[in-house]
Formats: structure tokens, C-alpha cells, sequence
């Protein structure tokens, strides 16, 4: 069994955190399964930005990011988050190895309307070689959500910054993932504060269109809906329980209209 974490950036200052993927990692590893963590950080980033004097921008849910933005996330995301996660993880003995999507290519994807939208990548490609030598040593890899810029034929190679959960659907699809979950830090997708247990890609593009699940929820169920596309066979979003509770949350299905590509 292959499982994909996806840690939102709010999520991680749950005090449980550490536990929680430890137990999920060592669960794994007694059942022959494994483990990978994709993570987020996005209020850390939009703080690093106002210290800067940089106000940032957001455009349906996802970060508009300048060249001057970029740095600022890869700091962030691919230095202080993914190395703090890093370090929790083998300070509960699990054998973690942090790595930036940027790192052996393991993302690639193309500029979402780059007038727009600046270094932002979509249409994440993946090479999964990296993190399956990492799960094959015994290691749970730890992914910051950068990617390389497909279009970019320089020799430096452009970077370009990938929303968390599009990054963490794209891997999951790759790895042909039992399961992903993406972490927040709310119960699940919420309708007037009471969790709804289990929707279509169908109703949830109805929640999306209707204001109920926007910016940040809208992504994820955007997300949830490509990974279910790309043959994962089971998606949910959900708060920390939902690592170690397999029914906690919300659960995210294709609609009966919809088959897997």
C-alpha cells in the first residue's frame, strides 16, 4: 500500500504532528506499505513576504509568486519547513530524508499563465525515481512543492512554485497511491460548520461554484479531484485524526459521470 501525506501549512503547528506521521510511518513500514510526506507553508511564506515589504497576492486559492517571491518560497518551503518536518520525524526515530520537488526533477511543470500568475507552475508532471529509491532504503521522503520549470531550456533551469496539494495529487497519481490525504486545519470540507462526510468530484464542483468551499478548500477539492482521475484510489481531506483515522474527514469520490483517464 502506498499512502501520500499532504500537510497544509496551518496543520503543522498541531502539537499531534509529530506522532501522528511517526505512527502513520511505522504502521507503513510493519505492513510492507509506504509512506510520503508533501507539505505546504503558506502563512510562513506570505509572514518572510511582509517582513520584506512584500504584500502577497492571491488569485483563485494560489499564490501569485515574482522572481522576488520565489526565493522567498524556495527559503521557506524547500529550507525552513521542509527541514523543521525533517528533523520531527527522526526525532521519533523515523528515517526521514527532506528533498525539494526541484531536486532529480521530480516535478516539472509549465507556467500557469505567467502574465498572471508570474512563476507558478501547472500541469505537474512527475518523475517518481527519487522518492521510490528513498521508500525502497527505508526512508519516508519529505517533499517541499517547487518544481522545474519544463519550458525553461537555460542551463541554470527555472524553478517554479506548485500549489502543495496540486503537487501532492500529481505524486500521487505518479505513484499509482492507495490513498491520499490532504491535512488541514479543520475537520474536513465543512457546509455551515458540520462536516460532510463523503461528496463526488460533481457536488464538489457545485460547493466550489456556490462559495462554499473557496480559496484555499477549493483547491484541495480541485486537487482531490485530479489525483481521483489519475487512478488514486481513495482521496480525503481531513484534520490531524485523519492520518491515523482512515474514517475521519471527508472523503472525495468521482462522480458517476466521471471515469479515471
Amino acid at each position: 500500500m502506498m499512502r501520500v501525506v499532504k500537510i497544509g501549512g496551518r496543520a503543522q503547528s498541531a502539537t499531534g504532528l509529530g506522532p501522528a506521521l511517526a505512527a502513520a510511518a511505522r504502521a507503513a513500514g510493519s505492513s510492507g506499505a509506504a509512506l510520503c510526506v508533501v507539505h505546504g507553508g503558506g502563512d510562513e511564506v506570505s509572514a518572510l513576504q511582509r517582513k520584506l515589504g512584500l504584500e502577497p497576492v492571491f488569485s483563485g486559492g494560489r499564490r501569485v509568486t515574482s522572481e522576488a517571491d520565489l526565493e522567498i518560497v524556495r527559503m521557506v518551503l524547500s529550507g525552513t519547513i521542509n527541514k523543521r518536518l525533517t528533523a520531527m520525524l527522526l526525532s521519533h526515530g523515523i528515517r526521514a530524508v527532506g528533498i525539494s520537488g526541484e531536486d532529480a526533477m521530480l516535478f516539472r511543470a509549465h507556467a500557469t499563465n505567467a502574465a498572471v500568475m508570474g512563476r507558478v507552475g501547472g500541469t505537474v508532471t512527475v518523475d517518481p525515481s527519487v522518492v521510490l529509491q528513498l521508500i525502497s532504503g527505508g526512508f519516508v521522503p519529505v517533499i517541499s512543492p517547487l518544481a522545474r520549470d519544463a519550458d525553461d531550456t537555460g542551463t541554470a533551469g527555472g524553478g517554479l512554485n506548485v500549489n502543495g496539494d496540486d503537487a501532492a495529487a500529481a505524486l500521487a497519481g505518479a505513484l499509482a497511491a492507495d490513498e491520499l490525504v490532504l491535512v488541514v486545519d479543520v475537520a474536513g470540507v465543512l457546509d455551515n460548520g458540520a462536516v460532510i462526510p463523503s461528496l463526488d468530484t460533481e457536488q464538489a464542483e457545485s460547493l466550489i461554484a456556490n462559495g462554499v468551499a473557496a480559496a484555499g478548500m477549493a483547491a484541495k477539492l480541485e486537487a482531490a479531484a485530479v489525483a481521483l482521475r489519475a487512478g488514486v484510489a481513495r482521496v480525503r481531506i481531513s484534520g490531524l485524526d485523519g492520518i491515523g483515522d482512515p474514517d475521519a474527514g471527508t472523503r472525495v469520490v468521482l462522480s458517476q459521470k466521471t471515469s479515471p483517464v
